[in-house]
């Protein structure tokens, strides 16, 4: 049996931007063009309390949270800040993948044998914040998509969470279906609009429906709403693949 840990650096350009300049910390801050035409890459908690979001229009921003400090951002910061990451990683366990600029999997398969996956898990996470002094969370279960879940609700806890054997369908049921890594908002709204906003919903449905709807997919949708998932952690090697446009795609949570 897997076990497999994903750990997620929190709001990741905001937390580099702290480092920076200790002023922000506690502030409601804003990465991205400051021009009305532009978009949120990435705000801090403090910005979300009023309802800011990434990949929302910087007027929208503006308006919900007037006091935000905007800053247009520094990839080369960010990307340097994320290669000192995998560095203190890739030193301390053997397999991982770095699946964005701020986001890894860990395979701990077998580590339990020897120092137990847990306090490994726990180590790596306190050795990074005191090594780069960026705060992260992390999720651990038997397999990927449920550990990514499972950071999700670790970073509205202790930055820790473990979804034992055997539980991982109960632990998605209640959840919207737009916590399922991989549903966009076209799919999400498909389903929706076929009255499926809960997991456990679309834990219910055939296979074979789904794939009527979503062809090859809806089956992998499938498993992965039922807490299956047998996709490896992929070794890293240098790529240029997670470039400093991906890193401004997505928001970090």
């Amino acid at each position: 049996m897997r076990t497999i840990l994903h750990l997620d650096l929190n709001t990741f350009f905001v937390s580099v931007e702290r480092l920076r300049e200790p002023k922000l910390i506690g502030r409601p801050v804003l990465i991205g063009s400051d021009s009305d035409r532009g978009v949120v890459a990435s705000c801090s908690y403090e910005a979300r309390t009023f309802g800011v979001r990434s990949a929302m229009p910087m007027k929208m921003a503006k308006q919900l949270c007037p006091e935000a400090i905007i800053l247009r951002g520094d990839s080369g910061a960010y990307l340097r800040k994320s290669d000192e990451v995998t560095e203190i990683i890739r030193a301390h366990v053997p397999l991982f993948e770095k699946s964005s600029v701020d986001e890894f999997y860990v395979d701990l398969s077998g580590t339990d044998r020897f120092h137990g996956s847990r306090k490994l898990a726990v180590e790596l996470r306190q050795r990074i914040i005191k090594e780069s002094g960026l705060p992260n969370s992390f999720g651990m279960s038997i397999n990927k998509t449920v550990s990514k879940v499972a950071t999700g609700e670790a970073k509205n806890g202790a930055g820790e969470w473990y979804v034992e054997r055997g539980t991982e369908k109960p632990f998605l049921a209640p959840m919207p279906i737009e916590r399922i890594p991989g549903v966009g908002g076209k799919t999400a709204h498909l389903l929706r609009s076929m009255g499926v906003a809960k997991i456990y919903t679309l834990q219910e449905l055939q296979m074979d429906l789904l794939q009527r709807l979503l062809g090859e997919h809806g089956p992998l949708l499938w498993r992965k709403a039922n807490g299956i998932d047998d996709s490896p952690v992929i070794a890293w090697h240098e790529r240029k693949s997670i470039s400093t446009e991906r890193t401004f795609s997505r928001d970090t949570i």
